[in-house]
């Protein structure tokens, strides 16, 4: 009995995360018998609760390649920093290969100004006010690395406080 009431835990612990496919991809390999298909799947995860992560998967199948994405991208979760009104403290810009994502901070009822594969990872990352643009490539998988590698250098006042040795009210002034 006990076990049934532990799964039925882990299943509504895992019902929080939502998954959203950003790519499904056909590639092939060329192989002496001719050409062998799969697919590559794009996957970001996230609780919009300041948790997202982004992963790939590849099968021969697309149900299977989205399961193995979706797997991917729980490995790789960061969690991110958000204010009072679901923005971020700080502007900050990452890169990933050819992408460079720059994002910044929006007042409340801006809602989230950005575009392709930078909107849906921070919108299952829970920020809801933010300005995000992308610079250089246009990869979907490139820009959704470069978006989470801004959110995951963002800092709070309090880590910027405390590594300065000083107060957090003494940061306002």
């Amino acid at each position: 009995m006990t076990n049934r009431r532990k799964t039925s835990r882990a299943k509504e612990k895992e019902t929080t995360w939502q998954e959203r496919v950003i790519q499904i991809r056909r590639v092939s390999k060329v192989v002496k018998g001719g050409k062998k298909l799969s697919f590559r799947a794009i996957i970001v995860v996230g609780n919009e609760r300041g948790q997202v992560g982004v992963g790939v998967g590849k099968a021969s199948d697309v149900i299977g390649a989205v399961r193995k994405g979706v797997a991917d991208a729980k490995k790789q979760l960061i969690d991110v920093p958000l204010t009072k009104s679901n923005s971020i403290p700080h502007q900050s810009s990452g890169t990933a290969v050819g992408a460079k994502v720059m994002v910044r901070p929006a007042a409340p009822g801006t809602g989230v100004i950005a575009g392709g594969a930078v909107r849906t990872v921070l919108e299952l990352a829970g920020v809801r006010n933010i300005l995000a643009k992308q610079l250089g490539s246009n990869n979907p998988l490139n820009n959704a690395r470069a978006a989470i590698n801004a959110l995951d250098s963002l800092r709070t006042f309090a880590e910027v406080a405390e590594e300065r040795g000083v107060p957090i009210e003494r940061l306002y002034g």
